[in-house]
Order: C-alpha cells, then structure tokens, then sequence
C-alpha cells in the first residue's frame, strides 16, 4: 500500500498520496486537494512546489549531482559530444552509430536559414540586443514551417526539432555579424556542429579562417554543460507554452524570452560587468573580497555559489579545467581576464567563502572562457540558449507525450477589493 500524508485543516483532515521519484525524491501529491477542500497551496516562486514528474535530468544540490538520464554530466563531458547528447536528452537513450550518423547528418542538411528571413536583419537597429535578434527571428520560423498536413504529429515534432537544432546556431551568428556591420557567413555542412558556429561567427568572405580545435572542443564542452537544468525558469516557461498546445517554435522562443532575464540566464554577462566595474573602480581584488563579506555593501561577487547547489557545482569543476587549458595556450593580454583569475585565487583561500561554500560556479568560469574567445558580452545569452535548447526540446516533448496532460493554470490568492461599486466619472476624486 502506497503511503500517505495527512493534512489537518479546519474541520477536517484528508489524506494526501506520497509520490517517490527514483532517486528517492518524496513529494506529496495535492492533486485533488481543492476539489476535496476547497484548500489551495501558496508557494511564491513555487519553490517547493513540483511542477511535474520527468525522467529527463537528475540534481542533488546537496551532494553536487547532475546526470542526464541517468549518466553523470562528469561522463558525458569527457566522452560525448553535444549532439549526442541531444540525442539522448531528446529521444531518452543514447543513440548506437547508424542512430548518431543519421541524427547528425539530418541537423547538417537544415542549417541554412530561408533566404526571406535574411532580409529581417535588415530591419533590426544595429544595437539590437542578440537576444531580442534570437527570439524573433525563432519565433518566425512558424511562418516558414506550418504544419504540413502529410506528416503525423509525432514527424512534425522531430523534423522541427531538427530544424531548431540546425538553424539556431546559423540565427545567433547572423545576430554577431549584423552588430559588426559584416556579411553574414552561410554554415559549411562539412564542419562539425561547432565548429560549423565558429566559423560563421568569426570568418569573412575576405580571408581563410581555421577554427581553433581547441576552442571547438571547449564549445562542445560548454553545450553540453548547459544542455538541461532540471525545471529551471525557462524550461518551465516552455513545458507551460507547450501546455497550450502551441507549436515548437513558440514555445522556444518563450524559453528564450525567459532564460534573457539577468536572474537567469544573464548571470555570466553579469560576472563580466563586475569585472569591469572593478577594474574601474580599482583598489585591488582584496577591497571586492571584504566588501562581498560586508551585509553593508551594495557590492555583490557574481559568479559565486549556486541557488540549487548547496555544496559545489559539478560543472564548474569541468569547466574551471577548461578555462585553464584555454587561457594557458592562447595567452591573452586582457586586463578583465587577470582580474578574474586574481580573483578565484583570493576567493578560494577566503575562509568564509570556504565555510559557506561559496565556490566559483558555472557563470564565472563561462563568461571568462567566452570573453577569451571572442564573443562579444552581450552575446554570452545566446550562448547559454544555444545550449539550453536540447533540454528545452525534450521537456516539450515530454510533457506533450504525457498520458492524461492538462493546460497549465495556477491558482491565486486574491488580495484586491472586494466586491466594488462603479463610479461614475464625473463623480470619481
């Protein structure tokens, strides 16, 4: 017999079904609390509320875990590449060899965008923030891609999958080159998935460009790393969007809207802002270290602890490897570069961040290793959208599969007015 909660309220107590994940996570299922109750939960910023059973991504904040489906990101980043790993994010196994090749050559065939949609460049100011670029420009693959009756739901799915996976680099180059007043650069299917970006955003028809193997291999590294977070901000913006039964398209480009904000997926970008107000304001790392410890100071040290991982983030200690490996051969003159190595040293000798593990997080060591390469800062969203959108893709698709699924509706406490008179204008104060 499953076991139960009980939950006393006025006049009455109830019993509540205990759900367990298989990691031993325990939730307690309100299901049908409001239709035996009339009784709602009040969780702001649903903090303690799932939202949803999945079998996509496992985390322990606690003891520092992240697994895809199973397999530790430790693994995955030493031995897959991003697209395996979309692969298996998306299709839930990983793919054998005839399964990888007929996935990867798929994505390769659809990287061009629609000649039309070159001409919405055209349209955008030049300062446009990437992501703004990024969303609409998603957004309006619907337009080009409405469904084609011949196919089955499922078909449509997968070949949209396709289609975002392959385009959204090529959409996110043309954002760059668009800022710096160069042409944009068709993809070359005969390059990696990678490397195929790199070349887009860093070559011109005026020279022979070589991607970096280095910088390809930590890009991969970097995707993979971002490839799905659990049920994080954008992530449940698009399982809600999906809920609708809204197609693909607008679902990720909710995502991307979601993921634009500072709190979530602008954290990188934000290290690099401290860095810069740092190195204008000066007075040395130590003065920035004391600050952060001072409840006093406006000062905030960005790129330090995590919300979710109370202990360490196991991706930074994948990329902070990286960052190292990266910045050791290109040997960059960037005084920002400096400060955040001086910086990581102090921070990680301070006792109190020590205690309160407060260890540099993915955020920092990202920003870093994307500033060293190029890209520019306003740019490092898109990054992370880039990567995020295999997980986006999969929980879409998961929660569409779902036996039973419904429309997402929150409830609300509602605090207003009580039933109110209208008054007539001429006599309203």
């Amino acid at each position: 017999m499953s076991e139960t909660a009980e939950l006393k309220l006025p006049g009455q107590t109830i019993e509540l079904p205990i759900v367990v994940g298989t990691e031993n996570e325990k939730a307690v299922d309100i299901s049908n609390l409001r239709a035996k109750t009339g009784f709602i939960t009040l969780d702001n910023g649903y903090m303690n509320t799932g939202a949803c059973t999945s079998a996509i991504t496992f985390i322990d904040g606690e003891k520092g875990i992240l697994r895809y489906r199973g397999i530790p990101i430790e693994v995955l980043a030493e031995r897959s590449s991003f697209l395996e790993t979309a692969y298996l994010l998306i299709e839930g196994k990983l793919p054998n060899q005839a399964e990888l090749d007929f996935f990867t050559n798929r994505v390769r065939r659809h990287t061009m965008i629609h000649e039309d949609i070159k001409r919405f460049y055209d349209g955008f100011p030049r300062d446009a923030h990437p992501m703004a670029i990024l969303a609409s420009v998603v957004s309006s693959l619907s337009t080009f891609y409405q469904h084609e009756e011949s196919r089955s739901e499922a078909d449509h799915f997968s070949l949209n999958t396709v289609r975002l996976l392959a385009k959204l680099p090529t959409i996110a180059a043309y954002a760059y080159k668009k800022s710096i007043g160069q042409p944009l650069m068709y993809p070359q299917n005969s390059m990696s998935y990678c490397e195929n970006f790199l070349h887009m955003m860093f070559s011109t028809p005026a020279e022979h460009y070589d991607v970096d193997p280095l910088m390809t291999e930590i890009l991969n590294l970097l995707l993979i790393l971002h490839a799905d977070h659990e049920q994080n901000c954008s992530t449940s913006t698009v399982r809600m969007v999906s809920s609708s039964k809204a197609s693909l398209f607008a679902a990720i480009t909710a995502g991307i809207c979601a993921l634009w904000g500072p709190r979530h997926g602008g954290a990188n970008e934000e290290v690099i802002d401290m860095l810069t107000q740092m190195r204008n304001e000066g007075g040395g790392v130590r003065k920035y270290i004391d600050q952060a410890k001072d409840k006093n100071s406006k000062f905030k040290l960005m790129g330090f602890g995590h919300r979710v991982y109370k202990n360490f983030d196991p991706r930074a200690k994948i990329i902070k490897a990286a960052c190292d490996k990266l910045l050791s051969k290109m040997k960059i003159a960037d005084p920002l570069l400096d400060l955040a190595k001086e910086l990581e040293e102090a921070a990680l000798k301070d006792s109190y961040f020590i205690e309160r593990k407060l260890y540099p997080n993915v955020d920092f060591y990202s920003g870093i290793i994307y500033k060293a390469m190029g890209i520019p800062t306003v740019a490092f969203t898109v990054m992370f959208a880039l990567g995020r959108l295999p997980g986006w893709i999969a929980h879409s698709k998961e929660y569409s599969n779902e036996p039973g699924n419904k429309i997402n509706r929150p409830r609300q406490i509602y605090i207003g007015e009580p039933l109110a008179e209208y008054v007539s204008i001429e006599k309203r104060k």
